[in-house]
């Protein structure tokens, strides 16, 4: 998606480098016109793009951690799961289970939080009571360990 946006704003550019240049009198031919408004687009958005990607990998590194969250109640939602974990730390993600036949939820999920948050949430909320139910928190496996092992 980020990349036809990109293709469109720098047609966009093109031809408005195009219509400038062809307006001048250093160019005769549009075609040569657009050609250099395409190129000089190019490498301005190159020189845009990796000074400001490394601006924000150096500025807000967000990593993140899965966490298993077992004995659900049946009746808990996202948003319930997400504000009861929002209290612990930033909470990016919530992926309760289904069954696939029924729709039912099968009363476990998921939580993607802050990695830094990670352990604080799982130490307070593993093994307390909600919803009338004792909750098993943990650190996720990682589905591609085990493929591995």
């Amino acid at each position: 998606m980020k990349t036809s946006i990109s293709l469109l704003i720098t047609a966009a550019i093109a031809l408005l480098g195009a219509l400038l240049l062809k307006n001048s009198t250093l160019i005769a031919s549009t075609g040569y016109a657009f050609a250099l408004g395409a190129i000089t687009t190019g490498i301005a958005i190159s020189l845009f793009s990796t000074k400001s990607s490394g601006d924000i990998s150096e500025s807000s590194p967000s990593t993140s951690k899965t966490i298993y969250v077992g004995n659900l109640p049946y009746r808990a939602n996202e948003n319930d799961v997400k504000e009861l974990f929002s209290k612990h730390g930033e909470v990016f993600a919530v992926r309760l289970m289904k069954d696939k036949r029924t729709g039912k939820r099968r009363g476990f999920g998921f939580v993607v939080i802050a990695a830094g948050d990670a352990a604080d949430a799982i130490e307070a909320l593993n093994n307390s009571e909600y919803g009338e139910r004792t909750l098993k928190v943990r650190e996720a496996n990682d589905p591609r360990k085990s493929e591995r092992g």
